[in-house]
């Protein structure tokens, strides 16, 4: 692919062969990317080009290659390959999750093992977990170059702490603290802040979690970037509904799940998939999920609610 240099009236020059992603307007597919190649410009003069995608079909036979004529803003080379370093993914990292046969804009929600990481779509408000080979870094096309370029988002990645991405805590505070005590990971307890321990830690008291003697609550010291402030109260009016994702409570903490089953007298089975684990709980002992995330309360699920205090 050929371009001029840039200017504030860039336009990109695209020939036949040449490999682009394409990005789409239409509704449901906004923050996508799919691969393709161009395939003719429409008519001499114009900067309108016949694409032809890699992955997508006229019909669900599946028998010919969808081309469509898209405006030039709507195609891109594809982005280039990140050096042989790997990227260190994590939570709170906006990515680009590879899914439906296109590449589509979603954040970091959460760490499974297994090098898995859950991924929030904010258009479609859903929660899809990937494996690491699925996500890639998003970058921009801007007047022929991208940006960030890897090299600096890996850069800059590398420099960031937890430190740099949590809130300050004061004393008395109520929150919640993620352990990494085994058989209680991935898990949310109710704590209280009593006093900052060092560079970004703070000394808690778990409201629950006691001492192995149980003569009083267990208190430890935690990184900043493992509490979070209590989240807001959410008032569930109709029940949960299967696929649901909630936060179910069990030995002492909050254990992220979904909906498997409704059953009788607001009892519902949750499916603790990284567990693979089903359990049985009251609606008393459930909350709708919601996630911390840059600063900010994220519900994922699309949750029928009667009132909440963001």
């Amino acid at each position: 692919m050929s371009k001029s240099n840039p200017s504030s009236s860039w336009i990109a020059q695209f020939k036949p062969g040449d490999r682009v992603e394409i990005s789409s307007h239409d509704p449901g597919f906004r923050g996508s990317w799919f691969a393709g190649t161009v395939v003719r410009r429409e008519a001499k003069n114009t900067n309108r080009y016949v694409v032809e995608y890699d992955q997508l079909y006229e019909d669900e036979s599946g028998e010919k290659l969808l081309q469509e004529t898209l405006d030039w803003i709507q195609l891109r080379p594809p982005p280039p390959p990140p050096e042989k370093k790997k990227v260190q993914f994590k939570f709170g990292d906006e990515v680009e999750a590879f899914h439906s046969d296109g590449w589509w804009e979603g954040a970091i929600i959460a760490e499974h093992s297994g090098g898995k990481f859950v991924v929030f779509f904010r258009g479609s408000k859903e929660q899809i977990v990937f494996e690491e080979k699925d996500l890639r870094l998003p970058v921009q096309w801007v007047k022929g170059e991208w940006e960030p370029r890897f090299e600096q988002v890996q850069r800059e990645k590398e420099n960031s702490n937890c430190s740099k991405e949590v809130m300050k805590f004061t004393q008395g505070m109520q929150v919640e603290v993620l352990t990494d005590e085994d058989g209680l990971k991935g898990a949310w307890f109710a704590a209280t802040i009593i006093e900052p321990s060092g560079e970004d830690k703070y000394l808690i008291e778990y409201k629950t979690l006691t001492n192995d003697d149980d003569t009083e609550f267990l208190r430890e010291d935690i990184r900043a970037c493992n509490i979070r402030p209590c989240p807001p109260e959410i008032i569930v009016v109709d029940g949960f509904k299967v696929m649901d994702e909630v936060d179910a409570y069990y030995n002492e903490g909050w254990w992220v799940g979904v909906i498997a089953k409704v059953l009788i007298n607001c009892n519902y089975v949750v499916n603790f998939i990284e567990y693979d684990e089903k359990i049985t709980f009251n609606q008393a002992d459930l909350r709708p999920h919601q996630d911390w995330l840059n600063g900010k309360w994220v519900v994922p699920s699309d949750v029928r609610i009667l009132c909440s205090q963001f």
